[in-house]
């Protein structure tokens, strides 16, 4: 009779557990329907840049893949490099429709006290691939390697105008600054750095900046039409095929330093449980379709998959590796 008892009571309890959380691996039973209705997908910066493509992409491949079917229709939200939608996001705690990416800068613009927000004011959901720097001239350019620019500002530190699509202190400008030190640059600080909020590419075909700092995949169009030649670009190998393989590496100039751009996806602050654990699932889903792989192979990214608990992580650790350069280029707030 005891140990009937015993079991009677053990037996409930694990009823019990598997009623609240839905299932024993903590999944919630009484989570509501997850998603309905439209989602929104924001590049946190304008049309035509590295978060814009990848959102983009991100929304085509889950939809063709048909891992989520609700509409994904995909907004930009420009400001301050991305800082301006990270401060819109705080008032949405707990919010589950929106759905943003961010790369370094969510890093550097709390580093650089131009937010006093960070990833830490997020819900980070997933790491999902790697883009390196390009810095990318018009195709008549004067400067005809990095090589060229590092010399002419090695002698005068305004002798190039530099431009990108991050704000001062921020991704676009910190990876010129690591390459121009391990180049010898001396005075980094006196640089001249100009941040547009959409496409600086055509800033450097107007002849507004002379150096465009990117990510590779932005510019390969205008690279293949020839409009555009990239003196150099951070990854530790050539990549990919054609004219993006022709591409040097700058450690291949002599340079001995690289950069990662890094691209994730975050929720609002407080995503609930139900909403982080679907993102999880479905994104880990995502590194298995061959919509996805195509994405992947088209731009040029290389496949970086972390899930949420791993890639929060890596943010911590990412962020003391930042924080030390910039303190050593003079950037650190």
């Amino acid at each position: 009779m005891k140990k009937t008892l015993v079991a009677a009571c053990m037996l409930a309890a694990s009823l019990f557990a598997v009623s609240a959380n839905g299932s024993k691996d903590g999944s919630s039973g009484n989570a509501p329907k997850y998603p309905t209705g439209n989602l929104d997908f924001v590049a946190p910066a304008g049309a035509g840049g590295g978060w814009d493509l990848t959102i983009r992409s991100v929304a085509k491949a889950l939809g063709d893949s048909k891992l989520v079917t609700v509409p994904m229709p995909v907004r930009n939200a420009p400001g301050a490099g991305g800082a301006v939608h990270l401060a819109t996001l705080q008032p949405k705690k707990g919010d589950t429709r929106t759905i943003t990416v961010y790369s370094p800068p969510i890093l550097f613009f709390n580093l650089n006290g131009s937010s006093k927000y960070g990833f830490r004011d997020t819900t980070p959901l997933a790491r999902l691939i790697a883009d390196y720097a390009a810095f990318v001239v018009k195709a008549d350019s004067p400067y005809k390697t990095i090589n060229d620019v590092m010399d002419a500002l090695k002698k005068d530190p305004k002798a190039v105008k530099i431009g990108g699509t991050s704000a001062v202190g921020s991704m676009d400008h910190v990876q010129f600054l690591i390459i121009a030190k391990a180049a010898g640059v001396q005075n980094l600080k006196a640089i001249d750095y100009v941040a547009f909020d959409d496409d600086g590419a055509t800033q450097v075909l107007g002849g507004h900046i002379d150096l465009f700092s990117t990510s590779l995949a932005d510019v390969m169009g205008l690279v293949e039409s020839g409009d555009l030649k990239v003196l150099a670009q951070t990854a530790e190998h050539r990549i990919g095929t054609g004219k993006k393989g022709e591409i040097p590496t700058c450690k291949e100039m002599g340079i001995n330093a690289t950069f990662t751009n890094w691209r994730g996806l975050f929720g609002a602050p407080n995503m609930p449980e139900y909403a982080v654990n679907y993102w999880r699932d479905t994104l880990k889903k995502l590194q298995g379709t061959n919509e996805w792989k195509q994405m992947c192979e088209n731009y040029g990214w290389d496949n970086v998959y972390l899930d949420a608990p791993e890639f929060k992580t890596f943010l911590e650790k990412t962020e003391s590796e930042y924080k030390a350069v910039m303190a050593d280029i003079g950037m650190l707030k």
